[in-house]
Parts: structure tokens; C-alpha cells; sequence
């Protein structure tokens, strides 16, 4: 004989919860982008929630921008979060591919001036194909920037270059002079781990 599921205790377990509201950093206006549920408010220091950079800005031209923030801290029924990292929708990133054209992809891996180790990838999409010593060379010239960039800069600096595009248009505007372009995304990125600066 199958047994009667205890629905009693159930209930009490969600009873036991209580729900709080996740808030994005104060850089990005400090909007409120959902609510989760725990028993235990510690257990939500680094749960990681994922949302579109439209949503937060209402700008919905930019729904294809998915952010991931962290909870850092809670406090009363509002946990807070800090950003770790972002990457563009892969639907978007097909539609930027045209026949007979290049995709030149460049990965960065570099600490920067608050001691966040962070991964980026940024992609240059030429007006027209481009053989290896070019492909090479516009590679070597966004790599050796964004490199620079990294080191010279805070975390949050970075992220306000590649929600605004400010980055993406200066590495245009390097780039252009060596191979015509159409354009140039930062399409990922990520923290990977916290440098101890002594």
C-alpha cells in the first residue's frame, strides 16, 4: 500500500521561509530585479541571479545584454548583489554574422586596479574577409589594448565601458585603420577569482 505524503510537514517547511527582495548595485540604479526564497538569510550570500540589462534600464533595445549579479550581503528583507560578469545572447550574435566576412574573436585574461581577475572576450566583425596576418594583427592590437585597459582600471570602470560601448568604440576606432570593420562587442564577461593585493 503506497503511503499518504505528509503535506503537514510540507507546509511548515515553506512556512519556515521567508522571501527577499534581490537589488542590483547602486551603479546600475539600485533597481529591484526579483525575489527568492530561503530559511536561512546566510544561505543566500552567493546565490547568483541572472537578468537583462533592458530590464534593469528599461531600455529595451538592450534585452540582448544578459547580466549576472551575486549576493554579497543581506540586510532585513533586501539582499544586495555585485556584478560578475555579462555575456550577449546568442541570438544576437548570429544576426551580427554576414557571408564573406571575418569573426575575429580575442580572449583577455587580466587583474585589475581593485584586484578582480577577470576573463573577457571581445569579437571584431570585418566589412569584408581578412586573411591570417591581418586577422592576426587585429587580434594583437584588441588584446594589447583591452590588456592595458584592464590593469589600468577599476572593476566598475570596465563594466561602465562595456554597458555604455565606450570600449567597444575606441577599439574601433584602433582597429579601423588596420582592416575595414563593421563592428566590435565585448560579448563576454566574467570574474574568475579575487587577487590578494599585499
Amino acid at each position: 500500500m503506497a503511503k499518504k505524503k505528509q503535506i503537514g510537514r510540507r507546509v511548515e517547511g515553506w512556512k519556515a521561509k521567508s522571501w527577499y527582495k534581490v537589488y542590483v548595485p547602486e551603479s546600475f540604479g539600485s533597481t529591484p530585479i526579483g525575489e527568492t526564497i530561503t530559511a536561512d538569510s546566510e544561505n543566500l550570500v552567493g546565490r547568483v541571479m541572472s537578468t537583462t540589462l533592458g530590464e534593469i534600464s528599461q531600455d529595451f533595445a538592450k534585452q540582448h545584454i544578459k547580466m549576472k549579479f551575486k549576493i554579497s550581503r543581506v540586510a532585513g528583507d533586501a539582499a544586495y548583489t555585485e556584478f560578475i560578469g555579462h555575456e550577449l545572447t546568442k541570438d544576437y550574435l548570429r544576426s551580427l554574422v554576414k557571408r564573406r566576412t571575418s569573426r575575429i574573436d580575442s580572449h583577455i585574461m587580466g587583474s585589475t586596479k581593485d584586484g578582480k581577475r577577470i576573463h573577457l572576450t571581445v569579437t571584431c566583425y570585418t566589412l569584408i574577409g581578412a586573411n591570417s596576418s591581418q586577422i592576426h594583427a587585429i587580434r594583437k592590437v584588441i588584446s594589447t589594448q583591452m590588456a592595458a585597459f584592464v590593469v589600468q582600471n577599476d572593476w566598475a570602470t570596465v563594466v561602465d565601458g562595456i554597458v555604455t560601448g565606450s570600449i567597444s568604440r575606441d577599439l574601433v576606432a584602433q582597429v579601423k585603420g588596420i582592416f575595414p570593420i563593421r563592428r566590435v562587442e565585448v560579448i563576454k564577461s566574467k570574474i574568475e577569482s579575487k587577487v590578494i593585493i599585499v
